[in-house]
């Protein structure tokens, strides 16, 4: 045992010098060129994510345009649509007034006791807008529990797929799901208050309420709920409309504003004779009437949605700005500390050399 722990020393006693003069060659600079590779590497993956981020900000920066877009769009259906709206307006506030004084037998006019509600939901098909769908959800799911509190059952009709798939997943069961467009069209209106109409007929619906979200500017829109049906002959029908036009100017993208009142109600003379009774008229104007409310709230809804898309995009184009910048400041750090780091290792070769 002593011959081989002798042997031992032996072997590693020649050793020691050599260790010595290697510790003493290896300079500091030789240590950090070890690390030139890993800080390669570091830069190759911050141009990498720069990249990536500049690719990202084109993206939203499109979409923004495309919702700038869409609204223009949205806008011009309101006005197309608003002289027949206002015509409707003015006549059904006439034939209001002129039978005010009337027993009026109308369905969508008559007031029953409240044990079922169909309420239908207008959300998007889509997401990357902001809280614009949360929103609409989180509103449903406080209305439905008011009403369940009161014992009041519910029915749903939802326009939309973002609220088609969270209400499918729930308790409250669902009359009809569509989906909600970029562009609503007079047809689909039709569709939904057919629907509506032949519930609310049937009795198997007592009272409609319609959830949308209302407008207010382009960074800013609230989720409203309103009685759709039994109509008020009084108030209800007759509401002032704000119309918002998206204009630009020095190339910011820039709300103008414009309040329309009501539309007055058409004088019939008391001597006026109708081909038909009034209360037919008023039982075939109704229906037409709803149709166009709805179709005026799934064009607002989507106006919201648009606008809560281009106030998204635009967030998301800011915030790709200044991670670029942030990530450009630290790229050209690292650069420096390479550019450093060599002409630190070419004066330590020409000292040595020296």
């Amino acid at each position: 045992m002593l011959s081989l722990a002798v042997a031992a020393l032996a072997f590693q006693a020649p050793l020691a010098p050599y260790r010595s003069s290697y510790a003493a060659a290896v300079s500091p600079v030789d240590v950090q060129r070890t690390c030139a590779p890993q800080m390669a590497s570091n830069i190759r993956a911050l141009r990498d994510r720069v990249k990536s981020v500049k690719n990202t900000k084109k993206i939203t920066s499109a979409m923004k345009l495309v919702a700038a877009a869409k609204v223009r769009r949205a806008q011009e259906a309101v006005l197309r649509s608003r002289p027949f709206s206002e015509t409707l307006e003015r006549i059904l506030g006439g034939l209001l007034k002129r039978l005010s004084t009337e027993s009026l037998d109308i369905p969508l006019l008559e007031t029953r006791e409240v044990n079922k509600i169909g309420l239908v939901v207008i959300a998007g098909d889509r997401g990357l807008c902001g809280g614009y769908n949360a929103q609409a959800i989180k509103k449903a799911e406080q209305r439905i529990a008011e009403l369940k509190a009161q014992n009041i059952k519910v029915e749903l009709l939802t326009i939309g797929n973002k609220a088609g798939k969270y209400f499918s997943k729930r308790p409250t069961p669902i009359r009809k799901s569509i989906p909600c467009t970029q562009a609503p069209t007079a047809k689909q209106a039709q569709e939904v208050a057919n629907e509506l109409l032949s519930s609310y007929y049937a009795g198997e619906l007592d009272r409609i309420e319609l959830l949308y979200t209302k407008f207010i500017s382009m960074v800013a829109s609230t989720p409203a709920v309103r009685t759709l049906v039994p109509l008020l002959p009084a108030g209800m029908e007759m509401e002032g409309d704000e119309i918002f036009k998206l204009t630009s100017k020095d190339g910011d993208i820039a709300i103008q504003k414009q309040k329309i009142p009501a539309a007055e109600a058409a004088e019939f003379s008391p001597d006026m004779i109708f081909e038909q009774e009034p209360s037919q008229l008023l039982n075939a104007i109704l229906p037409l009437y709803l149709n166009g409310q709805l179709l005026r709230t799934m064009q607002e809804s989507v106006a919201s949605e648009l606008a809560a898309r281009m106030s998204a995009m635009q967030a998301a184009t800011d915030n790709a700005k200044d991670l670029q910048k942030r990530l450009e400041t630290e790229m050209n750090r690292a650069r420096q500390a390479k550019i450093t780091q060599e002409l630190m290792e070419i004066i330590a070769g020409a000292d040595a050399t020296s």
